[in-house]
């Protein structure tokens, strides 16, 4: 499994609007979405499309319009995600399913337990890993850095 370019800036802007979703009515700009995220404008507009597609985000009109999370954090996975922009996560095609016929001796390879483990253990970090939690884990850390920043002034 290999993140591109577009599956990093998916989650991240997923993560800003994660981020908000509870205050301000959640709503951000493509704008600070980007400067945020350190994302290329034009490009995070295409993804936010194809977010907004796949029932992710949704589009508000208007002066304070903007993006936001169709659903909340908590039902929307890492995993989800990946899948949705990058597409299967297995690292090799003999993973995916027990019908595949593109290799002679997948029933003696002894590598495709390897390659399905390790596929099944991506799975249970991503699929599991939600928004709010990604939105904890970032409040606990702020909360450590600002009380190690003051316990050292």
């Amino acid at each position: 499994m290999k993140i591109t370019y577009k599956g990093d800036y998916a989650l991240k802007a997923l993560f800003q609007l994660a981020l908000r979703y509870e205050g301000e009515g959640g709503v951000m700009s493509i704008n600070e979405i980007a400067k945020l995220g350190d994302m290329p404008v034009n490009f995070l507009e295409q993804i936010l499309l194809i977010l907004r597609k796949g029932g992710f985000v949704k589009a508000k009109r208007g002066i304070n319009g903007g993006f936001l999370l169709a659903r909340h954090p908590r039902e929307i996975t890492v995993g989800e995600i990946v899948r949705f922009i990058e597409g299967p996560i297995e690292p090799i095609s003999c993973v995916e399913g027990e019908h595949y016929k593109g290799c002679k001796d997948i029933s003696s390879c002894i590598f495709r337990g390897v390659w399905k483990d390790v596929s099944d253990a991506i799975s249970v970090v991503i699929d599991t890993l939600t928004f709010e939690e990604l939105v904890l884990r970032h409040k606990e850390k702020s909360l450590s850095l600002k009380s190690m920043y003051e316990y050292s002034i």
